[in-house]
């Protein structure tokens, strides 16, 4: 009777058994009071997404976009960079980049309830288990600032290495680690006594991004500079237990079980996919998925049934099913999205739209393709976005398949074949070891898109060139854009 009980309840299980990471807990089935939050950097807001009918509520603004907020009498947030949440779902913390400061947000109701400001360019923030601490990574410096969320104020800080770049902590609370972007060290504190105690080596300096599996086993790190992630014990001494080579620019991980098995998603920003890993002594890859222009930040569902990502370069928030590894939906969201959380039971009403805007100039965007110039770089391309400012407009170019730690001369063009007619200068894209690299520049770049119905100008094309010499191309425009309208909503 009892082997019958057993089976039976392995039967009644739910096909998905996330206990969604960092808090370990049961699975929470996805309802229209969860929301998906994308930090828009461009826009200065937050993308608000109802999941439950994967549709965009609204947006929250934060700031002005560039360069209007660039002023001197500018009081908005800049760079909207960051997200965490509380581990009752109803507290967001938004961190902007330049302005140094973390946003918090009612979610039930999208309104700020106040603001901390820090040290020099934090990068990510995350509540400790119990909810009574907010750990912010100061990237521009070298430590974690611990804010009491309640009182809105630093209480302490954690010196580490120089830059580090964000914190996670293990579902029990005993443990947070910190990677770091600047210094190739992971560290391992004691929550209770915010004591360090262990620094790990990462295998490379440049780790922006940091998840513990939800059954507390295991810490896995992306090193964005050489595209791998590495993985550690969660435990005691912490030891190393796998490097997977992974693909260019490899931006966030996430994990979601499901009753496939346990998995980590990891955002290939230079190859346009997500990587889908089986978690194991040795990490097996199970899936590629075609996601879109620059995948950036990742989460999984209350219930992992899904994973939510966020495309820096294709301004659209998409959702993949993670029992069949396929796109399900594209969601529009701001422009130049870094993070993204999953937050279940965010709001009590399921509208939730209070406070919220449409997404308005943001929404006009251009995406842009560039390929191999020559034949030198056969495996060289580029995805291209064109984020319209209002009167200017910011482009950002995502390359990979370069030489690696080069620099390359980006120039608007005349045409997009030989011999390219005038050259003018637009921007330095520098590469890391693994031949990948971002830039981005500001202008009146829409003649890039071809149909700008307000300009004049002839259209311009992108082309990128060795940076001592100009006559040796690498890579070029080969489409169009089309400039999107504004969401009517």
């Amino acid at each position: 009777m009892k082997i019958i009980r057993w089976f039976l309840s392995l039967c009644l299980l739910p096909c998905a058994m996330a206990q969604q990471a960092p808090w370990a807990r049961p699975d929470i089935p996805i309802s229209s009071h969860d929301r998906v939050y994308a930090a828009d950097q461009t826009s200065n807001t937050v993308s608000v997404i109802d999941p439950s009918e994967n549709k965009l509520l609204g947006v929250i603004k934060l700031g002005d976009p560039v360069p209007g907020a660039l002023s001197p009498l500018y009081k908005g947030q800049l760079l909207v960079h960051g997200l965490g949440y509380s581990p009752d779902s109803k507290t967001l913390a938004v961190v902007s980049v330049g302005s140094n400061s973390v946003t918090l947000i009612d979610t039930a109701t999208n309104k700020v309830k106040g603001i901390v400001y820090v040290g020099r360019s934090p990068h990510e923030a995350f509540f400790s288990p119990n909810g009574r601490e907010l750990w912010v990574t100061v990237r521009g410096e070298n430590y974690v600032s611990v804010i009491d969320p309640a009182k809105m104020k630093e209480i302490r800080r954690i010196e580490l290495a120089n830059g580090p770049g964000m914190t996670m902590f293990g579902p029990d609370g005993k443990y947070a680690f910190v990677c770091s972007s600047f210094t190739p060290e992971l560290a391992a504190i004691d929550v209770a006594s915010h004591r360090i105690i262990k620094k790990i080596p990462q295998a490379t300096p440049f780790s922006p991004n940091i998840a513990v599996t939800p059954e507390n086993d295991e810490v896995w790190i992306t090193l964005k500079d050489a595209g791998k992630v590495q993985v550690y014990s969660a435990k005691p001494p912490f030891a190393q237990k796998a490097v997977i080579d992974t693909g260019p620019i490899t931006n966030h991980v996430n994990f979601a079980n499901n009753r496939n098995g346990k998995f980590a998603y990891v955002t290939i920003g230079g190859a346009n996919e997500v990587k889908a890993f089986r978690r194991g002594a040795t990490p097996q890859l199970v899936a590629t998925i075609p996601a879109g222009d620059l995948p950036h930040g990742i989460w999984p569902s209350g219930d992992g049934s899904r994973v939510y990502l966020a495309l820096e370069n294709g301004e659209h928030c998409v959702a993949i099913d993670t029992v069949s590894n396929k796109v399900i939906a594209t969601i529009p969201i701001g422009q130049t999205t870094q993070a993204l959380v999953y937050v279940p039971n965010a709001t009590p009403n399921a509208s939730g739209t209070e406070n919220l805007m449409p997404l308005g100039t943001a929404a006009n965007t251009a995406r842009l393709h560039l390929e191999a110039g020559g034949t030198a770089l056969p495996e060289a391309q580029a995805s291209v976005a064109v984020n319209s400012l209002g009167l200017s407009d910011l482009v950002q170019i995502a390359a990979k398949g370069l030489a690696p730690k080069e620099s390359y001369q980006v120039y608007l063009a005349e045409s997009n074949q030989s011999p390219f007619g005038k050259l003018e200068p637009l921007a330095v894209l520098k590469t890391n070891p693994d031949g990948a690299g971002i830039v981005q520049a500001i202008g009146p770049l829409k003649a890039l898109a071809g149909n700008d119905p307000n300009s004049s100008a002839p259209q311009r094309f992108l082309v990128v060139t060795d940076i001592r010499d100009s006559s040796q191309v690498v890579l070029r425009q080969t489409n169009a854009g089309e400039m999107k309208p504004a969401d009517p909503q």
